[in-house]
């Protein structure tokens, strides 16, 4: 839209997203040097309403940004105490004994935490060093100059559905920096386009995600075992999708559950919600929650590329950051401390080329630390786990995957090499015909949810009257294409509820149901098409997470 008139604000840097990427980034700064500026703009409604992980954390990132955490009060309390990995069967269980796994993949030593209130405690650490933060301003379009990006429009308010503008309309303002960095998490809106801008990704393997969804539930404390961290494998997912789930006991008598599909799965009749509510029903996890109450629920994409899919992650006048570059190591279930590392990482390299009066140029500095330093250690030596995975299915993987960890770190060598992805997500969606619905039992109520219903517990929230902010790049495909090709899996994919194919005099249509969105990217990412584009909606929106 043009002919748009905006106020600006200059900074030295200017930071999207208030993550532990973000945030790490502008403590670091102010650590280095008081006197630079930098201003963190974060869509949620305040910081942390659009944080959710796991999570156990590895606290090296922390440990390198705040050695003196502890003493500050930091929220990082409830030590791993136990440590299970279970492979699951319809009925039974069987524990894989913890010495077969290698070092790097023990929690003892971790914690369980909230990555909302780690990021809200993080964010008063930067407060007090003078980092300006913004929320409820969401970077909605980037602000260029030549070929170099030098800031981002954010807060813009009051238009209509259709697009005009609204009578109480606020056109935003543009933030400029020296450099721009985008630590949006998973599919970000900008960070995307920058990608495709810039080509980052050429030379690197196509990234590779999941959908993690979560609940929180209060349980019966007598079945509360505080710091117990327990992942699963094999049911119900079956040959049917990878993944796993996670119980992880943290305070307050609760548990953290959830569940992960990876988003590469052929049959496009799986219902990844569905698989989640299937799995509370195991006999192991349905003793534990019996009694219990959900609290809260979420869903989020993950980036599980790793090593071989980050793509270039300087462009000029900016860089990309945590899970915007994709840094989670997946057999560790783990990326905060990545996020966390590259945030400090960007920093130092922004911090050293301002003070050599440099601005808006490639910071080449912060691509060689980040591919050299603690992030390249950690995702290096497990680099194969998950194209072997999505090769040659879970058992094998375990073997294949375990043994390649096992050398690699014990020697610093992967002997398969480097494994290849392979194509995109999208891409390995099959037809429909080739496959056979699944039959998903009806929630109960009690231990499983319809999904509208747990999006009730994400507090998820949109202003109605405004533009729809899930783009189809042509509205005929969902019906014309999508539903007699795939089945239409959209209206499976998504974790709460957007999509719908709905009956109509005319024959079937397409709804978009956008007030449900939780910002999970899913969509972006799965739709066999690559016809949908999830873009922000106006700042302050979207799920209120108040300890996910």
């Amino acid at each position: 839209m043009t002919g748009i008139e905006r106020e600006s604000m200059e900074y030295d840097v200017v930071i999207v997203g208030a993550g532990p990427a973000g945030l790490s980034a502008a403590i670091r700064l102010k650590q280095i040097n008081t006197a630079l500026s930098v201003v963190v703009l974060e869509k949620g409604s305040e910081v942390g309403a659009h944080i959710l992980s796991g999570a156990v954390l590895d606290t090296s990132g922390l440990d390198a940004l705040i050695p003196d955490w502890a003493e500050r009060g930091a929220p990082v309390k409830t030590r791993v105490a136990r440590d299970d990995i279970y492979l699951l069967g319809p009925a039974g269980q069987m524990r894989i004994p913890n010495f077969t796994m290698p070092p790097l993949m023990s929690n003892h030593g971790k914690y369980i935490v909230s990555m909302g209130n780690v990021c809200r405690w993080l964010a008063e650490q930067a407060e007090a060093l003078g980092v300006e933060i913004f929320p409820g301003m969401a970077a909605s379009q980037l602000v260029l100059e030549g070929e170099r990006v030098v800031g981002v429009v954010a807060g813009e308010f009051g238009k209509n559905a259709d697009g005009s503008l609204g009578a109480s309309y606020e056109p935003g303002m543009e933030l400029r920096g020296k450099y721009v960095f985008l630590s949006e998490g998973v599919r970000g809106s900008l960070a995307k386009a920058v990608i495709e801008k810039y080509d980052l990704s050429a030379g690197h393997e196509p990234q590779k995600f999941g959908l993690g969804m979560k609940e929180i539930w209060q349980i019966d404390p007598a079945k509360h075992q505080l710091g117990n961290v327990t992942h699963t494998m094999g049911w119900p997912l079956g040959g049917n999708a990878g993944g796993g789930g996670f119980i992880y006991h943290a305070e307050n008598n609760q548990v953290y559950i959830g569940f992960v599909v990876h988003l590469n799965y052929e049959n496009p009749w799986v219902y990844p919600y569905m698989e989640f509510q299937r799995m509370k029903h195991h006999p192991m996890v349905a003793e534990l929650l019996e009694g219990g109450k959900r609290v809260a629920y979420g869903a989020r994409a993950i980036s599980e590329g790793g090593w071989q899919s980050i793509p270039k992650v300087s462009f000029p006048g900016g860089a990309l950051l945590g899970c915007s570059a994709g840094l989670v190591n997946v057999p560790r279930i783990k990326g905060n401390h990545n996020a966390m590392h590259s945030g400090i990482a960007a920093a130092e390299a922004a911090a050293d080329a301002i003070a050599a009066g440099r601005g808006g140029d490639d910071l080449v500095e912060y691509e060689t630390a980040l591919r050299s330093g603690p992030v390249a250690r950690d995702l290096r030596r497990v680099r194969n786990m998950k194209p072997l995975w999505a090769k040659f299915g879970m058992l094998a993987s375990l073997g294949l995957g375990g043994f390649d960890m096992w050398v690699a770190s014990l020697t610093g060598w992967n002997p398969f090499g480097t494994v290849h992805h392979g194509k995109s997500d999208a891409a390995a969606t099959g037809l429909a015909g080739n496959y056979a619905p699944i039959d998903y039992p009806k929630p109960d109520g009690k231990l499983s949810f319809d999904r509208l219903t747990n999006v009730a517990f994400s507090a998820t929230n949109h202003e109605e009257n405004q533009p729809c902010h899930l783009h189809l790049a042509d509205a005929e495909v969902p019906i014309a294409v999508n539903l007699p090709k795939y089945g239409e899996p959209a209206q499976r994919y998504c974790p709460a509820g957007v999509y719908e194919v709905l009956d109509g005099p005319e024959g079937p249509r397409f709804q978009i149901n956008f007030q449900n969105c939780v910002h999970c990217k899913t969509c972006d990412i799965k739709d066999p098409s690559q016809n949908i584009t999830w873009t922000t909606p106006q700042g302050g929106d979207g799920p209120n997470y108040p300890n996910m």
